[in-house]
């Protein structure tokens, strides 16, 4: 099976490992990410605690990765730096990962 991909994210391991994290997105969903906010692109603003209140499981389902959440149709992988480095990809450009099944016979 082999499929496009646009390079949607890199980043940077947190604990600080030698490896970077690239999130691939289908090619008819990639939307460039809208720049930051220094709270992140999720953000939301409230003018009260009862309005914040109000709104908890909206909040809740826009952070990924919280309490189990954020399973996303959209891979990952996990690569060290000197591949990151020698593949020299970047953001938004287009990529076709492959897999294959390898046959093995005998043990």
């Amino acid at each position: 099976m082999k499929r496009e991909f646009i390079v949607a994210r890199i980043e940077a391991s947190q604990d600080g490992s030698p490896y970077v994290y690239v999130t691939f997105s289908d090619p008819k969903d990639y939307k460039p990410d809208r720049p930051m906010s220094a709270f992140g692109q999720n953000t939301m603003a409230f003018s009260s605690i009862e309005d914040m209140m109000k709104n908890m499981p909206k909040v809740m389902a826009s952070m990924p990765g919280i309490f189990g959440g954020g399973v996303t149709d959209t891979p990952v992988m996990k690569i060290s730096m000197k591949e990151y480095q020698d593949m020299g990809i970047k953001v938004g450009d287009k990529v076709s990962i492959e897999v294959q099944k390898i046959e093995t016979s005998g043990i």
